[in-house]
């Protein structure tokens, strides 16, 4: 039975222009899509997209190519602006015409959205859409917790293709199958040549470029702990101290004042380099806090932590670009040291990652200003959590975009991050990674957070009542005594009853006893606790009185870098 349209529909991102005509098509029991030539689609997975999706409402649709016009049509026109398509619904059937290939994907992933929602009867309308940015990418953190499997991943790539993400990247340190260094990867069922190369295909086929991304200066916890390569850290004698959650992320940078460091990070680019098609890779090299403090001290004052920051990046970024590929930088340590920045290749695209919710255009402007080339980088607000700040995510991503916007940036980059173990189901990144769909497609949409939850509700959910992710919501906000607290107060303890003072130096909610500490001197682990649990205090108060609004700010962008500096 054909299912009866409903009064409304709704379409994330959000098309720009919507014009509605008089009538409907009604599209038959048994059709075919037809796909012409010139879409690109070898596969004709579009087509096969959306005839999967009618025969969730009835069957017998077929796909075909050709240059016939049928019920639904997928072609191209090299008259439409670049990234453009128009999909025009008549009494007669339905047209999707692309300026291109990744055109013709982003009008049948509309169509396939509308289908969701009302059927086969489909109100007579020409929608004509295309992104403010013409990347919108997704990075995923695949090193600090889980490994996704290739079934998982492919169909999270499915997913970034029916919101229309463009670009793909996964962030690695350890969990790939590097050559000659199983010492680094050795149990951590680390993705493979063979991973890589099987899902660089699938994105392609689906109009998603996977851009290698691997740490190749700081963040390199797992490989500096080894026999092999713990004397190329800035601290060798700390790689046997007991597991840290917090201390993974605050140490572990490469002595750069030893030469075999750069030779261990070009080995990581150059066998990664040629298992992906994009001629884009990011080295990453953000938060680098243990340089020029360990065994570069020396070095480091002679020079300057920011010259030696921007020489060695500066060499990366030379062996990147001698094979042919552009760079991509975390903007971060440049953004403390601005003064390298025009010292460092003008064809650097620095990674601007922002995550307060609250935040302003300081640092865009700042890079705008200094003729760089950015991509604005928000987040989804998972990590420390075993649920995502909804609220904090919302707020983050759509001032970023605006930003963005505002100084005409590359593109946008939604970041999903495993700080302290990826706890939370990977499902719960799906409303933050569809709020980065609607603000890096159309920022200027008037759309309230509200009124986005009740639509991924629907579209994502298949709920009609618009509450699931609403409720997703609630649950974040109620978070008193957080997985990030946890492991905090676990990890006061430094395995020998004593108080570990590398977690109270850099965790914002032992502030209080950082300023005790000072006058006493001498770190209890105790005391210590006590002085955490008093500041949670009145969080859990206002939870328990039912009266907290807001998550607290997470440690990682309040907490890390004011200890760290």
């Amino acid at each position: 039975m054909v299912q009866e349209p409903t009064l409304e529909w709704h379409v994330i991102p959000e098309p720009t222009n919507v014009e509605p005509l008089v009538g409907t098509c009604s599209l038959p029991l048994s059709g075919t899509v037809v796909e012409q030539r010139g879409a690109d689609d070898a596969e004709a997975v579009f087509a096969h997209q959306l005839v999967d999706d009618i025969k969730r409402v009835c069957g017998g649709w077929q796909v075909a190519s050709g240059e016939v016009q049928r019920e639904v049509t997928l072609r191209t026109s090299p008259s439409l602006g670049d990234w453009s398509y128009v999909l025009e619904v008549s009494p007669d059937g339905v047209v999707i015409t692309g300026s291109g290939f990744e055109g013709v994907r982003d009008g049948v992933q509309t169509l396939r959205q509308i289908i969701r929602q009302i059927g086969l009867t489909i109100p007579c309308m020409v929608i004509r859409d295309r992104p403010a940015f013409s990347t919108r990418g997704y990075y995923l953190d695949v090193t600090r917790g889980r490994v996704p499997s290739m079934a998982w991943l492919k169909s999270w790539v499915d997913r970034l293709c029916f919101y229309k993400y463009n670009q793909f990247q996964l962030y690695i340190e350890h969990t790939f199958q590097f050559n000659g260094l199983s010492e680094v990867w050795r149990g951590a069922d680390p993705l493979t040549s063979s991973d890589i190369l099987e899902l660089d295909s699938y994105c392609a086929a689906r109009g998603i470029e996977l851009v290698p991304s691997v740490s190749t200066f700081g963040h390199h916890y797992t490989a500096l702990r080894t026999r092999q390569l713990r004397d190329l850290g800035e601290f060798p004698e700390d790689a046997d101290r007991p597991f840290s959650l917090i201390e993974r992320m605050t140490h572990h940078t490469l002595n750069i004042t030893d030469e075999r460091s750069y030779e261990f990070s070009t080995s990581l680019i150059d066998e990664l380099m040629p298992l992906f098609r994009s001629r884009k890779f990011n080295i990453c090299a953000d938060e680098t806090f243990d340089l020029g403090k360990g065994r570069s001290k020396q070095e480091s004052a002679k020079r300057g932590v920011g010259a030696m920051y921007a020489d060695f990046v500066e060499r990366l970024c030379r062996h990147v670009d001698d094979r042919g590929h552009d760079v991509m930088v975390w903007a971060d340590v440049a953004l403390e040291h601005p003064e390298i920045i025009d010292t460092l290749p003008k064809n650097i695209t620095w990674l601007n990652w922002q995550y307060e919710p609250n935040v302003d255009d300081g640092t865009t402007a700042a890079l705008a200003d200094a003729g760089a080339t950015q991509m604005v980088c928000p987040a989804v607000w998972c990590w420390n959590a075993l649920i995502p700040r909804i609220d904090d995510a919302w707020n983050n991503i759509t001032r970023m975009a605006r930003h963005g916007r505002a100084h005409d940036v590359s593109g946008m980059l939604v970041t999903d991050w495993g700080d302290f173990g990826h706890v939370n189901d990977p499902r719960m990144s799906v409303p933050g990674m569809i709020f980065g769909a609607q603000q890096s497609w159309n920022p200027d949409a008037e759309l309230s957070e509200v009124d986005m939850l009740s639509r991924i509700s629907t579209i994502e959910y298949g709920d009609c009542t618009g509450g699931v992710v609403g409720a997703l919501r609630g649950a974040s906000a109620k978070g008193g005594f957080s997985w990030s607290d946890l492991v905090t107060y676990l990890e006061l303890d430094d395995g020998r009853g004593g108080c570990n003072t590398e977690i109270v130096r850099v965790m914002g909610c032992l502030e209080a006893y950082r300023n005790d500490l000072s006058q006493s001197g001498r770190a209890m682990l105790a005391d210590a606790r006590v002085s955490m649990l008093r500041t949670l205090r009145g969080s859990i108060r206002e939870l328990n009185g039912n009266l907290m609004t807001q998550p607290r700010i997470s440690p990682r962008c309040s907490a890390w870098p004011v200890a760290l500096t």
